[in-house]
């Protein structure tokens, strides 16, 4: 069994994050990721929200690999945990946590080693996704809220076009 784990602030409000992060599948920056289902989510006692996501990818394995087939070898358990920052409210803290479990092969370390590499150079593409992610939210906020702002006119102009006719 490998552990791996990883902290990593992202400069924005826990509120957009979390949004953000129930929709960064698909994206341009992990094209692997094929689906996710969400199996759980639930609010626990103390308000914390906990969602179980299965995510499917495609590895691109090479076709030996693919013969032998690891299914039944490989585990990954992936934990993604956003917290406000304590210190700075705008911003948000992204911990991570892999547990890698490789069973009946010969070189099971290795292999738990290869994979947490593998998953700690794509967390720097799950970053940028949540970027990406983000920028669209805001995209879109900002589409939705145009409108309404060009529509709001303020007393003195409304004083001003009546004044004019």
């Amino acid at each position: 069994m490998k552990i791996w784990t990883s902290e990593h602030i992202l400069d924005h409000p826990w509120e957009m994050v979390t949004t953000a992060a129930m929709q960064k599948y698909p994206n341009p920056m992990n094209p692997s990721m094929v689906g996710v289902d969400m199996l759980d989510r639930h609010a626990d006692p103390s308000g914390k929200l906990h969602s179980h996501r299965l995510l499917s990818s495609e590895w691109g394995l090479p076709s030996i690999v693919k013969s032998i087939s690891f299914t039944n070898m490989v585990s990954v358990d992936k934990r993604l945990t956003y917290k406000p920052h304590p210190q700075h409210p705008e911003k948000t803290v992204l911990t991570q946590e892999a547990i890698i479990t490789v069973k009946g092969v010969s070189l099971s370390s290795y292999l738990e080693e290869l994979m947490a590499s593998t998953i700690s150079s794509n967390a720097n593409k799950g970053q940028e996704a949540m970027e990406w992610e983000i920028h669209k939210l805001n995209a879109e906020i900002e589409e939705l809220t145009a409108p309404a702002r060009g529509s709001i006119r303020t007393p003195m102009a409304t004083a001003a076009a009546l004044v004019e006719k």
